[in-house]
Formats: C-alpha cells, sequence, structure tokens
C-alpha cells in the first residue's frame, strides 16, 4: 500500500455498527464523509441529511435509536439499514436481502425491479420490514437485531403490481395493511387500498377496500405510510409524481374511511422539488420529524429532515409562513432535540480493502456468485476475478459482476489504485476499471490484447436500449505488471472526468467529458468491475488496493 496516499486514520478498515442483542446500537468508528457532512457543528443542519440515492425512504425510532431503509430495486446485497441517534448523522448497518428471489431470476440484472418502497416496524421485540416486488408481491423479513441477520423473506401476498406496503396494529388487536398498485404491472394507479391481515401480519386476508382514489386530485399518488393518532387513522401519502409531488395526508375515524385529505408539504418557493414520500418519526423530547426524498436526477433521490407540528390533529412538514397548513421544506434548521449531542458520523464511502468484507456501501448489480471478489487482508487488497460476459449482454448495463456504490455529494472525486493480472496466455479482451453507471455509462479500463494491455475509455449512450459500445484506445502500457490509478471526478450537473496515473501523483485526462444518466428509478453510481469474453478455466484477476471518495482537487 502507498503510505504517501493514505488520507487519515478514518480510511483504515471498513467499519461495521456493533449491535448489542437488545437491538442498541453500540459505539463504533466514526467515519466523516470530505464531501458531505449535514451536521453544521453549530447546532444546525443542513439538507439533504442524506446526500445520496436512499429513495423511498422510512425510518422509526426504538427508545434512543433511529433506523432507516430505503428501496434499493435489483441491487445486492439490499435494502439498506441505517442508524441515528440524532436524525442527521446516519451510518450504515447493515442490509436486510442478501439475495432476491427467484434466486435464477435476479442472477442477471433487472434494473428497475425487486426492492421497491418498503416500511419498517418494531413490534414485540422484534423488527419487521415489509417490501414489494412489484413482479412477484409483498414480502416480509424479521430480525432482533437492526444490523441481522434478517430472516428469509415471506411472501405476505402474491401478485403482480402490489406496491409500497405499511402495515398496522390497531388497539382492538385487528392488523391492516395499506398499499398502492403500481400501473405497470396491475393495470391501475393512483389508488390507495386497506387490507386485513393475520394476527400474526404474515398474510392479508382478505380483497381489501379502495380507501382513496387520486385520479381527480392527486394522480400518482402511491407510497402510503400507516399511522394511528388521537383517534384518526392517518395514511401518509405521496402524489403528483417524484420530481414534481407534494405530500399528502389522508385522515379518517374509520379505517375504511371516508377520508379527509391535505397537502402539508409542498415545493412552494424553495429549490426542494416533489418533497414528498417518507416517514414519521418523533424524538425522545416529544419532537415530530418528517424524512422524505427530493429528486436529484442523476444524483438519485436523496433524503431531506423536517420539522413537523399538528395543528388541529393534521401535520403541517417544514415551515408554514403563510398559515395555511401546507409547509415549505427547510435547507437548514436547528437540530432534533434528542436530550444530548452525538458525535458527526456520515455512512462510509471510501474502502482501504484491509478487512476480511467489503464495505457495507457497497452493491452488486445482480445475486453475486462468490467468484466475483475475495478479500485478501494480508495484502490489503480486494481482487476481482474477470467473469464471463453473459452471451445475451449487448454491454455492461446486462453484465451482473459490477461492484458500485452510490454518488456521495453532488461534487467529489472518486480514486483507486489497482494491478491488473489477465490471463494473456489462453485468453484476450479481460477488462478492468473504474465505471459510471446509468442508463448510459462510462469507464477507463484496462483491457487486455494477443501483444499487451491497453488503456481504454468507453462510453456507452442508450445502454439499456442495448446500444453498443464506442472503445477508444488511449495507450498500450510499457509495463503492464506495474499498479496504475484511475480516477473521476464528478462535478456541478453530475459531469464526469475521467483520468489516469502511472506514479499516483500527476494524473492524465481520458476521453471526453461524460455527462451522467440516471439509472432504472435511481441515481447514476461510481465502481469496478471485471469481465471477460470467453470460457476459461482460469480467468484473469485484478487487485484493488483502495477507493478513495475525496474532495475535488486540480491535477
Amino acid at each position: 500500500m502507498n503510505i504517501d496516499q493514505l488520507k487519515t486514520v478514518l480510511f483504515s478498515a471498513f467499519l461495521f455498527a456493533s449491535v448489542s442483542g437488545n437491538g442498541q446500537v453500540k459505539s463504533q468508528p466514526d467515519y466523516v464523509s470530505e464531501v458531505w457532512v449535514s451536521d453544521q457543528r453549530n447546532g444546525t443542519y443542513k439538507n439533504p441529511v442524506l446526500n445520496a440515492d436512499y429513495s423511498d425512504p422510512d425510518a422509526i425510532r426504538v427508545g434512543n435509536d433511529f433506523y432507516l431503509i430505503s428501496s434499493s430495486f435489483e441491487d445486492i446485497p439490499g435494502l439498506p439499514v441505517l442508524h441515528s441517534k440524532d436524525l442527521v448523522n446516519w451510518t450504515i448497518i447493515g442490509h436486510a436481502v442478501t439475495r432476491l428471489a427467484p434466486f435464477d431470476h435476479f442472477s442477471k440484472p433487472q434494473h428497475g425491479n425487486g426492492v421497491w418502497a418498503p416500511s419498517i416496524r418494531y413490534r414485540n421485540g422484534e423488527f419487521l420490514i415489509y417490501y414489494p416486488d412489484p413482479d412477484f408481491g409483498i414480502f416480509l423479513t424479521k430480525a432482533k437485531n437492526p444490523a441481522g441477520p434478517w430472516s428469509e423473506p415471506i411472501l405476505v401476498e402474491a401478485g403482480k403490481g402490489l406496491i409500497d406496503p405499511c402495515p398496522l396494529w390497531d388497539e382492538d388487536g385487528k392488523v391492516y395493511l395499506v398499499h398502492a398498485y403500481a400501473g405497470s404491472r396491475a393495470g391501475i394507479k393512483s389508488v390507495i387500498v386497506v387490507k386485513k391481515m393475520n394476527s400474526e401480519g404474515t398474510k392479508t386476508i382478505d380483497q381489501g377496500v379502495l380507501v382513496y382514489d387520486g385520479h381527480e386530485t392527486d394522480v400518482t399518488i402511491e407510497g402510503p405510510k400507516f399511522y394511528k393518532r388521537n383517534g384518526y387513522y392517518y395514511i401518509f401519502a405521496p402524489a403528483g409524481g417524484v420530481p414534481t409531488g407534494w405530500q399528502l395526508v389522508l385522515r379518517s375515524k374509520n379505517v375504511y374511511g371516508p377520508y379527509e385529505r391535505k397537502v402539508v408539504m409542498a415545493q412552494g418557493k424553495t429549490p426542494v422539488n416533489g418533497p414528498h414520500q417518507g416517514a414519521w418519526v418523533n424524538t425522545q423530547s416529544g419532537e415530530d420529524w418528517f424524512l422524505h426524498f427530493q429528486d436529484k436526477e442523476a444524483y438519485g433521490r436523496v433524503v431531506h429532515l423536517n420539522p413537523m407540528k399538528w395543528i388541529d390533529n393534521w401535520p403541517v412538514i417544514g415551515t408554514d409562513s403563510d398559515g395555511d397548513g401546507t409547509g415549505d421544506p427547510v435547507l437548514t434548521y436547528k437540530k432534533p432535540d434528542v436530550g444530548k449531542t452525538h458525535p458527526i458520523v456520515t455512512p462510509i464511502e471510501s474502502d482501504e480493502f484491509n478487512g476480511t468484507k467489503l464495505g457495507l456501501q457497497w452493491q452488486w448489480h445482480a445475486n453475486s456468485k462468490a467468484t466475483w471478489s475475495f478479500s485478501n487482508p494480508a495484502k490489503g487488497t480486494l481482487r476481482l476475478f474477470t467473469d464471463e460476459i453473459p452471451g445475451e449482454a449487448k454491454n455492461l448495463w446486462e453484465t451482473p459482476n459490477v461492484l458500485s456504490q452510490k454518488f456521495p455529494a453532488d461534487i467529489f472525486m472518486a480514486t483507486t489504485k489497482l494491478n491488473f493480472s489477465p490471463n494473456n496466455t489462453k485468453i484476450e479482451n479481460e477488462k478492468t476499471g473504474l465505471a459510471i453507471m446509468g442508463l448510459s455509462y462510462a469507464n477507463l479500463a484496462l483491457k487486455s490484447k494477443k501483444d499487451g494491455v491497453y488503456l481504454v475509455y468507453t462510453i456507452c449512450k442508450d445502454a439499456d436500449r442495448g446500444k453498443p459500445e464506442d472503445e477508444k484506445t488511449i495507450l498500450k502500457l510499457s509495463n503492464p505488471k506495474a499498479d496504475i490509478y484511475f480516477r473521476v471526478k464528478i462535478t456541478d450537473g453530475a459531469k464526469c472526468r475521467f483520468s489516469y496515473s502511472l506514479d499516483g501523483l500527476s494524473y492524465t485526462d481520458a476521453g471526453d467529458e461524460f455527462q451522467a444518466e440516471v439509472g432504472k428509478w435511481k441515481g447514476a453510481k461510481v465502481g469496478l468491475f471485471a469481465t471477460r469474453e470467453t470460457v476459461t478455466n482460469d480467468s484473469g484477476y485484478a487487485d484493488f488496493d483502495w477507493f478513495r471518495i475525496e474532495k475535488v482537487i486540480q491535477n
């Protein structure tokens, strides 16, 4: 390892939360991002509290701890679980899903499918997560410990287009499930239904009742969260579409309605578009708060925290300067009162690859194979073996062994150090490198050929439509066994510029500027890959020494 490249001890091993048997998160090493920190160190915070693509968030408080989950679609491991002591400083502590069923189906990339908007609840000493797969139905997984292990998911209700479930246990012992429909699968949308479940909350037991139809005033209503307060049933639900909508709340004295409606938060004159879909939580001191997302295109759906107040048994979210009951989202605000001040922490981004497992920020494009990657703590490296690109795959978008993580900020720089050992004696066109993935993608890579190893820059426009790659050779390596450094700088507007270095000090731009794009229902991602085109009994490999997220600097 190049010691001169080490920034701080924060980049030591990837950090895992230690959680006690009662679900309380113990102390853990603190990681603080170089590129985004919400806590302003003066008793206030700035939004977003999570400037990364944790879309469709739901959250709860258990004792003095807050837990947040989000949709993860096809990415594995999925259903990330985050922890906070104050709703501002968050860490990743685990994932609730390690692979998706049907296993063969999800062994290939299923972009935009898989885990949609989930909900999390705590009951009788157990954490419960209900999540929908729009093609297969609604699932439930449980854990005593929020960091895992989580139980094998069970099917609560089979069906296509059942999305965004959330349970409610009523005082009389009855159990209900609210959910919406995806028009792409069910043929209907913009409606909310309530169904009965069995007493264990493991199965729905009726066809349900349509409690709200949003076609006239709240088109694309979805993502409902179910609560009860002061004798009212409340359904918090976003409407109006992801980038343009508003936060709606429905209330009724009867679980099946009729429900009154009220818009409780909208963009107003703020730059926070489509503020909606999230979770109501309260603090130990009795304050109410709302976590929700904002769609930032290539950066994904980032998480905001807004104050919430109850007025005449209606919630008002954000700040309501004109007193009409509809709040505007805040950009900065006083931190929640949780009784004490907690250390500043952020989700892990960089990875020195010194441990025995990957950092929790990493996800694969599909259910993973054990042969794709191996940690080597003795050398402090991550080894990616090249894996054969599926025969039907037209490009990297359709290739499962892409290891990536979310964009952590609007402006940042990702750098990795690697060494490539292709199997030149038997095969060629093995390829490994650093990628920006989305509906279109770009990567800087090393590629083996019969006469040596070449540095290549690749862009694939409209990759999701099966379009071919445009690969350009930059140079032939004079010493292919030497280490090489790859870097990508992301600037405002998700504009990306790749570069490389042979000494880790001086970097040379490679290829044209690339405009990062959204993925399917999510933001762009940055990551690593190692592929080959043919079958072999001994594939080549790349050893990655480290991967670092840092502030953008000039060459």
